[in-house]
């Protein structure tokens, strides 16, 4: 089954510093039996859901892949001899999640012309800042780009790993990050849409 969907950047945009509620492991379940992973998740939440935001099309899968992704590390969590290497399993679980998605379930993406927007309140300001409208542009070219390239993208240049790291994290070669990462740049400088707003 295919399921049509159609991204913008703008609807990734959500509340920042909204907290997301601890990983719901199972309905009747107690309270948390490790405090260190309770603290672990409110100090590194906004970075982790950073992440998952890139990875996915909106705020919502983002949540759920970054609560999956949770739920998994907490299980894990006696497991886990590295606490100063946490980010990394995250990171590791989010994208082996999102991969698990993408093989169960073959989702189309395509970027609308125009998404339905609320109209803005009469005293709003209209004239959106240059800043924006690149961010925006930006984040459509991505979202074009195969689910693999745009997964070391955000790796690379929004989660600023090295070429080493982001290997590590996507269980590839250097040389596949390398070059994968250089097709992607190479689609987003062809960019109609990223011509405009240079």
């Amino acid at each position: 089954m295919t399921t049509a969907v159609c991204t913008s950047a703008s609807a990734a945009a959500a509340p920042a510093g909204q907290a997301l509620p601890l990983p719901r492991l199972r309905p009747g379940a107690g309270p948390l039996l490790y405090p260190s992973f309770s603290s672990y998740v409110q100090a590194r939440q906004p970075v982790l859901l950073r992440t998952a935001r890139s990875l996915t099309a909106n705020p919502s899968d983002a949540e759920d892949l970054l609560q999956t992704a949770l739920a998994k590390t907490y299980v894990a969590w006696e497991r886990i001899e590295d606490h100063r290497a946490l980010d990394g399993y995250v990171r590791r679980a989010l994208l082996n999640t999102r991969t698990s998605q993408w093989r169960k379930r073959r989702v189309d993406e395509f970027v609308c012309d125009e998404l339905p927007e609320p109209e803005p309140a009469p005293d709003a300001q209209q004239d959106p800042a240059e800043r924006q409208a690149l961010h925006d542009a930006m984040w459509r070219a991505i979202a074009k780009l195969p689910a693999r390239q745009r997964a070391m993208v955000v790796l690379r240049y929004y989660e600023d790993l090295s070429e080493a790291q982001t290997a590590e994290v996507l269980g590839v070669s250097v040389g596949t990050v390398k070059s994968a990462v250089s097709r992607a740049l190479g689609k987003l400088r062809e960019d109609p849409e990223l011509d405009l707003v240079r």
